[in-house]
This record gives structure tokens, C-alpha cells and sequence, in this order.
């Protein structure tokens, strides 16, 4: 059966990671969401203008449950970024690295969207690791609000009210 027969919101789910928050004020660590009923999941960080050289550092992290179990890194190579005033910065930019758990836009002094997708396949799924966390430590001195939310989508079973992805 093919997705364009579905409404969004019955193949996808949009998972809160963590509210609007000032960024500066400690780590920012986002829900845990189970990939086991999924094909991906982009994690994202919205943000506000903030002080130049506090750049946000993602961070992502799998586990064994949703309390975190056994927590340790997971790895990607590709962000994708919107970094400027956001009504003005209409296409994404695919930033490119060395397979790490952190990435870190130099966008601390801008409006910024930054987006991390993930698949099961990512994770150490043979060690039962199944969940995922995007994480923002403290992001310095200097006061930035951001928020980060999930959305997840491919869900194995498209129905009108999604099953929770946090279980």
C-alpha cells in the first residue's frame, strides 16, 4: 500500500525532544524513542540568535530502553542545516563529517535548524540497542533558547492515532 494513501500523522509521529529552554542553563537531554516500529528518524534542533562561539553541540546517543539503559554513541556522517534568519534561509545544507556522535554548527549567533537522521539500522541493534536521544550539552556563558523535537516516520503499522514511539 502505498503513503500517499495515509495522512501524514498515520505513517509519521512528531515526538517532543525537549520544550523550549535556554541552552546555556545545563544539558538540554531530549526523550528516549524506540525505533523498533519505524524506518527513520530525524532528530531536530530549532534555535534561536545566540552569543558567537556557543555553538549548539548535537549529540546522539542509543540504549537499550527508554531510561537510558547502557546509553553510549551513535555515530552519523550527515546534518543538514538552515542557518540564518529562518524566513529568509529557504534550502537545507548537507554538512558532511567523519562518523561521530557530535556535530557542531558554527551557527551560535544565528537563527538555525539543524537535522539529524537515523535509521535502525544505525544502531547496534544485535545488543538489543534500540532507543535514541538527541542530546544539547550546555551551551555556554551566554543565554539561547532552542527546542528539539523528533519525527519519526515509516511506522510499521499505519493507523489514524499513531502508537507511542517513547515505549
Amino acid at each position: 500500500m502505498s503513503d500517499f494513501n495515509h495522512e501524514f500523522l498515520e505513517i509519521a509521529d512528531i515526538i517532543p525532544a525537549f520544550v523550549p529552554v535556554d541552552m546555556q542553563t545545563g544539558a538540554n537531554n531530549g526523550q528516549w524513542v524506540a525505533m523498533k516500529n519505524i524506518s527513520r528518524l530525524l532528530c531536530v534542533l530549532y534555535k534561536s540568535t545566540g552569543t558567537a562561539g556557543d555553538n549548539p553541540v548535537i549529540t546522539l546517543q542509543q540504549a537499550t530502553s527508554n531510561a537510558g539503559a547502557g546509553a553510549k554513541a551513535l555515530t552519523f556522517t550527515r546534518a543538514r542545516t538552515k542557518i540564518g534568519p529562518i524566513a529568509s534561509t529557504p534550502q537545507w545544507t548537507v554538512a558532511t563529517q567523519a562518523a561521530a556522535n557530535t556535530y557542531t554548527p558554527t551557527s551560535a549567533a544565528s537563527q538555525a535548524l539543524i537535522a539529524v537522521e537515523i535509521q535502525p539500522t544505525d544502531l547496534d541493534l544485535a545488543n538489543g540497542f534500540n532507543f535514541v536521544q538527541l542530546a544539547i550539552p550546555d551551551t555556554g556563558t551566554n543565554p539561547q533558547l532552542g527546542s528539539a523535537f523528533y519525527i519519526a516516520y515509516g511506522i510499521r503499522y499505519p493507523q489514524s492515532v499513531t502508537p507511542s514511539a517513547l515505549s
